[in-house]
């Protein structure tokens, strides 16, 4: 091959490898490091939306459902045997302590009465004769003691005599509402069956009665307000009557009992009643439900933003339940919270903020 020939095709080898250096090298060049750096410097951080909390005393308010419930119930029985002669009530009559409900048939009561009545009249009439002569020695003092112990005998008869005689009358053990009536006129009624006559239950003053537990029991004290919503919409202020010192087995709660007055009966027994109790006052901040998370090992809290703008989490207690706001202590006054955005973050990361007014939080 003649020299002009090798020569060409070295050109031409030359010249292929020259144009396939430029793709296949890489290009070490300015403008190749700013294509590869553009994407990490138009990468902006996460957008959150932060608030600034304001501690302030905030009055709690412990809210419970729970029930009325009827102050006395109880059972009204015959004492005594006979037949009911009369019926002085019927279902939903008011009665007062002491009122006649019914009479049972006499069955000799009053005989028995009028029994012991003439046998005190004759000891204590023997006793007067002869207590001159005792005193004057004629009888012996001895007979004096024999006279005084049958005249005490026979007043302990009258007693027992009279006593029967009134259970034959059924009166009312205390104010309130005949629940139920068990029997009617001519009805026979015997004491040693304990036959239910009537049942009564004292309306006036009304209980609400809540189970309180025990991590809600500090703060409720004997005598404190308390205001009673009804089923029904109507509120009542009463004011707190009892609190349990004992827990229940079953349950572990408290009972607490919310005295109302009820001289209308206007309050029906065993309705379902939410009763409201104000409790000392606590530092807390107000936030907004959305904002609550909870964290890896179950508490529950806020993501939070330190002054660097990297997250962090902070547990809280609740204070009281607003619906959409929250009151909750465990915050430090001015903390910056997350509102929005909290759950797309993790502790450690570094967020940009905003204003929850300004910005839904975004990826960008």
């Amino acid at each position: 091959m003649k020299a002009s020939g090798i020569t060409a095709i070295g050109l031409v080898a030359a010249a292929g490898l020259w144009i396939a250096s430029g793709h296949l090298l890489p290009r070490d060049s300015g403008e190749g490091h700013a294509a590869v750096r553009a994407p990490e410097a138009v990468k902006k951080a996460f957008r959150v939306s932060v608030i600034e909390t304001r501690l302030i005393p905030h009055s709690r308010k412990l809210t419970i459902s729970g029930r009325t419930e009827a102050e006395r119930h109880g059972t009204i029985t015959a004492r005594t045997g006979g037949i009911v002669t009369e019926l002085k009530i019927k279902r939903g009559t008011k009665v007062k302590e002491g009122e006649v409900l019914a009479v049972l048939s006499d069955d000799a009561r009053a005989a028995q009465v009028a029994q012991g009545k003439s046998m005190v009249v004759q000891r204590r009439t023997e006793l007067e004769s002869k207590r001159k002569l005792i005193e004057t020695g004629a009888i012996p003092r001895l007979e004096l003691v024999n006279m005084e112990a049958a005249l005490k005998t026979a007043e302990a008869g009258l007693a027992a005599a009279e006593a029967e005689r009134d259970r034959g009358i059924v009166t009312a053990p205390w104010t309130g509402v005949i629940n139920d009536v068990m029997v009617e006129v001519g009805d026979a009624a015997f004491s040693f069956q304990g036959r239910e006559l009537a049942k009564v239950v004292s309306l006036d003053p009304m209980l609400a009665v809540v189970e309180v537990a025990e991590r809600k029991l500090a703060g409720l004290k004997v005598g404190e307000p308390a205001k009673v919503r009804l089923v029904t919409g109507e509120v009542v202020a009463g004011r707190i009557r009892h609190v349990a010192k004992t827990a229940s087995q079953s349950t572990r709660t408290y009972r607490v009992e919310v005295e109302l007055p009820n001289g209308d009966g206007a309050i029906p027994d065993g309705i379902t009643a939410e009763v409201s109790v104000q409790l000392a006052e606590v530092a807390a901040a107000r936030v907004p439900r959305s904002a609550l998370t909870i964290a890896s090992n179950g508490d529950i809290g806020v993501r939070t933003l330190n002054e660097v703008g990297r997250v962090g989490f902070s547990a809280v207690d609740i204070v009281e339940d607003e619906q959409s706001q929250m009151w909750v202590a465990g915050l430090r006054d001015g903390t910056r919270v997350i509102v929005r955005g909290q759950d797309f973050v993790r502790e450690g990361q570094e967020v940009e903020a905003v204003d929850a007014e300004e910005l839904t939080a975004t990826v960008k």
